[in-house]
Parts: C-alpha cells; structure tokens; sequence
C-alpha cells in the first residue's frame, strides 16, 4: 500500500526542507541571495563562531542550497536555489487547498456579519 503524499525518491525534497527548517540557515540563503560571500562574511551578523556556521553551509550544500569555490583560502559560498524548485513544487499543491479553505472562512465571515446586523 502506497501512502498519501508519498513520493518516491523525494530524499532530495526531506534534505531540502530539512536544511529550510532552521532559521539561521534560511537566514544565510538571504545573504547569500544577495551574493557570495566568505564563512566570516557570514559569520559576522550572527552570534556564533565560524566553525558553528560552517556546520550550516554544509548542512545547505549538502542539501544543494549552496556551492562553495575552490579558492582555497576564501572557500565563498553561493546559493543555488533550483533544489528549491521541488520543494516550491511540492507546497504549490496545497495551494487550492488554502484558497478553498480562505474563501470558506470570508464565507462565514460574511454571514456573522449580516447576521449581527440583522439583530
């Protein structure tokens, strides 16, 4: 028996979506989206050494989030968000579901308050 939502071969979508679970990392996509950047680049808004957000960019690369260069000394990071692709895929089957639920919800809204008036 298949179960409901199941993908096969979805590992990639649960590295993505786990790599996205933690704040600090969404936050370092953010910078990164605005350009590569270096460990201590993005170590410096953050309250923690550099070998705790370098346990984060791997965490990103191995989920594909991220590159990191070959400069040796340097190492920048860069995002790469097409991973993110399948994982946007995936929540944009839900999407019919909250808008059915919204129109619902101004459904009922709406007659609370003609009710309310009405009284």
């Amino acid at each position: 028996m298949e179960q409901v939502g199941y993908i096969k071969g979805s590992a990639s979508l649960d590295t993505v979506f786990a790599a996205l679970a933690d704040p600090t990392r969404r936050a370092i996509l953010t910078r990164l989206a605005a350009g590569e950047a270096s460990v201590n680049e993005i170590a410096a808004p953050f309250q923690m050494s550099q070998p705790a957000v370098s346990k984060h960019l791997k965490v990103l690369e191995r989920a594909g989030l991220i590159t990191r260069g070959s400069d040796r000394q340097r190492r920048p990071a860069r995002i790469n968000a097409a991973p993110m692709k399948e994982a946007v895929a995936w929540l944009e089957e839900f999407r019919s579901f909250w808008s059915s639920s919204f129109d619902q919800l101004d459904s009922l809204l709406e007659e609370l308050k003609h009710k309310d008036q009405g009284e």
